[in-house]
């Protein structure tokens, strides 16, 4: 079973949700965090992101940027730029990108089952980013980034959803810079609330498509409390964490693609023999860049032309679910053995571009020299990312780019009273 449990959310007053509303701490560095949020005091980055509003020289994860994360927190509370909920409410948060939408519903689920691996995942994590979001949720008390979860989907779940937003009037409803629609509704019937956790009652297993070191971190934090707290009894709000979860068939992976910076000593020629040894090799006529169209094909960028690879028969184990993405396929027949990335978490030679920024970047960045090639990617589907989290597997490194972002701010989840 999977427990969702409706909480008292700290949001934003409705006039101020779009100015409140951030991009996820991972996505950006200091300094264009520091850019995002001139003239605008109100934005969660001065949460998420709080050395922006101390000096430069002072390292990420000193305490002082901790202590200002919980003061700037507990500031915009005290202003009512956020504000409480009285009672428990499960939430509905829809964002429609480009013409496709994704409705989740927003509450908290149980660190119990993260660890129980009844939320499944599919990536490592790296211990200095875990540590960093642990004191973070520490010193903030707070869940401050929701989790992005996913499920297979249910009709049940989508009947109550769909019925909740023909019925109720959104508490948020607006379009962030990049042109993402973000609509919210409460649900704070307790009779809807109790059908819903009902109904994720019989889902066998949640998911984690983004968010593996906040959940990390949020479980050590909630384990850390029960040591804090011997006499718990299992419902104080440490014993969960904020989660958003969607349907996977409402979910878009966008192709990661790779960018490397040299040949590893080869000649153009040596490199293109030794590519066809494991791909079929086509020349690519056609005007514009070359985006897979299926599995196990990928587009390569050399010397100012496009050209099709087709991963060969035998090339890769097809009964594994790691080994046959595509992903570890162009990893273990060309960036290895032939390009030399050994590992592609540590190599400085290979850079990753998401596909949200279109495959001319690519392009670009090889005709200006700085890198030799680059590849195109055909999307990891939520099929295969289930599939590995359900084989207790390790998806390689940059597999999936999610899109829409869910944006920070719009939910806090505050693990005392």
């Amino acid at each position: 079973m999977s427990i969702v449990r409706a909480f008292k959310a700290v949001r934003p007053a409705a006039e101020l949700a779009h100015k409140v509303a951030a991009l996820p701490y991972d996505v950006m560095n200091s300094a264009e965090a520091r850019e995002m949020v001139v003239g605008n005091p109100y934005s969660f980055l001065h949460v998420d992101k709080a050395e922006i509003d101390l000096d430069p020289s002072i390292d990420l994860y000193d305490t002082r940027v901790y202590e200002k994360a919980r003061d700037n927190l507990n500031a915009m509370i005290a202003q009512g730029v956020l504000i409480q909920d009285e009672k428990p409410c499960l939430y509905i948060y829809k964002q429609v990108m480009n013409g496709r939408a994704q409705t989740g519903i927003v509450g908290c689920t149980s660190i119990d089952e993260y660890m129980d691996n009844i939320i499944r995942k599919h990536e490592l994590t790296r211990a200095d980013k875990e540590q960093d979001r642990i004191n973070h949720v520490d010193y903030c008390d707070a869940n401050t980034g929701p989790i992005f979860l996913t499920y297979r989907a249910n009709d049940s779940i989508n009947a109550i959803v769909s019925q909740v937003m023909a019925e109720k009037t959104p508490v948020y409803d607006f379009v962030s810079d990049d042109g993402i629609g973000h609509t919210v509704y409460v649900i704070d019937d307790p009779a809807v609330i109790d059908r819903l956790c009902t109904a994720f009652s019989g889902i066998e297993n949640l998911y984690i498509a983004d968010g593996h070191h906040r959940s990390a971190s949020a479980v050590r934090v909630g384990v850390k409390r029960r040591s804090a707290n011997p006499a718990y009894n299992g419902t104080e709000e440490f014993n969960y964490f904020l989660s958003v979860l969607f349907p996977d068939d409402q979910l878009y992976i966008m192709d990661y693609n790779r960018i490397v910076k040299d040949l590893n000593g080869l000649t153009k020629e040596e490199f293109l023999q030794k590519v066809s040894e494991a791909f079929i090799v086509t020349p690519y006529s056609e005007p514009g860049a070359l985006k897979p169209e299926k599995k196990h094909t990928y587009g390569m960028y050399l010397d100012g032309k496009w050209m099709l690879l087709e991963a060969k028969e035998g090339s890769y184990d097809s009964s594994d679910p790691v080994a046959r993405l595509d992903v570890s396929i162009l990893q273990n027949n060309l960036l290895h053995p032939i390009l030399g990335i050994g590992d592609p978490r540590t190599d400085k030679r290979i850079d990753f571009v998401g596909g949200i920024r279109g495959l001319q970047a690519l392009a670009d960045r090889v005709d200006s020299g700085s890198m030799a090639v680059a590849f195109s990617m055909f999307p990891t589907t939520m099929e295969d990312l289930m599939d590995i989290a359900d084989a207790g597997a390790i998806m390689p490194p940059k597999s999936t780019w999610f899109e829409p972002k869910l944006r920070s701010g719009l939910f806090i989840h505050k693990l005392s009273e």
